[in-house]
């Protein structure tokens, strides 16, 4: 098929598989559970959040956009780091429908609010794509996104661990000096450190083509965030998070705006099989011979491709 218009809106819809694994690390931490690696206590299967993943993909975008003219000021990321959401409000309002700060507060116009909301989705790429509640004192609405993830889940169960760690420096002079009367000397700080040593998860996604002729959501934000899922852990390095890898990102792209067929029976053809009970995984090649993708039936009107390899073929241009 032809290749899309990066500057069209998306026109039909997109489901796809995404599977990335973490060795020696915590993919995502359970601030209820002491940033202890998030489980299914049922099944003892890792788990992470699709708030997760997003933020991966705004971090990644916010840094594209330092290195790469070509996309804008349309890719600015509304949900930041210690940002104050209510100042991209006022900005909305001032340069949508020109109001100041004390009639931004004080509308009721429902025309404005529309106009504000469309300023938002122009700007924000996270706005456009996951969609965002913004009907804060300042209203700005409320917005629905295309791109819809599920939780990551661990194709094993995982077996989180706590591990000992020492700092040889304390942090006051007082912890200094209790030290030093009790052994004689400063002996450090204890702590603790959270760890998986290897899981495989797998994620699901859709793009919803009628929500994105709402939010403007263009092949080129689709090519943009499918590359952030390639790339977001090559840029979000840490030694908590160990070794983090996107292991294989697996679309099927539908003719129709409605879909050819169920997400869940397209999604199906990619297996992977749990090694089963007793079975200790610590890469990914333990996981290649469970790993099967068969396309060679798909329903009339769907197409498959592999990311990152079929990237141009699917969306055309250059991977970052």
């Amino acid at each position: 098929m032809e290749k899309h218009d990066l500057n069209a809106v998306v026109d039909r819809r997109f489901d796809f598989a995404l599977l990335f694994d973490v060795t020696d690390g915590n993919p995502n931490g359970d601030p209820d559970s002491g940033n202890l690696p998030r489980i299914d206590p049922q099944t003892m299967q890792g788990v992470v959040t699709d708030g997760c993943l997003k933020r991966k993909v705004r971090d990644y975008v916010t840094l594209r956009t330092l290195h790469d003219e070509t996309l804008g000021e349309g890719y600015g990321i509304y949900i930041q780091l210690q940002g104050v959401l209510e100042r991209s409000h006022l900005q909305a309002y001032r340069e949508a429908v020109g109001l100041d700060e004390k009639a931004a507060r004080e509308n009721k116009d429902s025309a404005k609010t529309d106009a504000a909301r469309t300023w938002m989705c122009q700007h924000f790429y996270d706005v456009r794509s996951f969609g965002a509640v913004m009907s804060l004192k300042v209203n700005c609405g409320q917005v629905r996104g295309p791109v819809q993830l599920t939780f990551g889940r661990s194709i094993d169960p995982i077996a989180p661990q706590e591990i000992t760690i020492v700092r040889k420096a304390v942090a006051t002079e007082r912890e200094a000096e209790k030290q030093t009367e009790s052994s004689g000397a400063v002996t450090g700080t204890i702590g603790r450190k959270s760890n998986v040593p290897y899981g495989l998860y797998r994620t699901h996604g859709f793009i919803n083509p009628h929500l994105a002729s709402q939010t403007g959501f263009t092949y080129r934000d689709l090519s943009v965030f499918f590359q952030a899922l390639v790339g977001m852990f090559e840029i979000d390095r840490s030694a908590s998070r160990g070794m983090m890898t996107t292991r294989g990102i697996y679309v099927f792209e539908h003719e129709s705006p409605l879909g050819n067929a169920p997400a869940h029976e397209l999604l199906e053809r990619v297996r992977v099989e749990p090694l089963g009970m007793g079975a200790a995984p610590r890469c990914f090649d333990d996981y290649r011979d469970h790993l099967s993708v068969s396309v060679d039936d798909l329903p009339a009107g769907v197409s498959f491709y592999e990311l990152p390899r079929q990237h141009e073929e699917l969306l055309g241009g250059e991977r970052a």
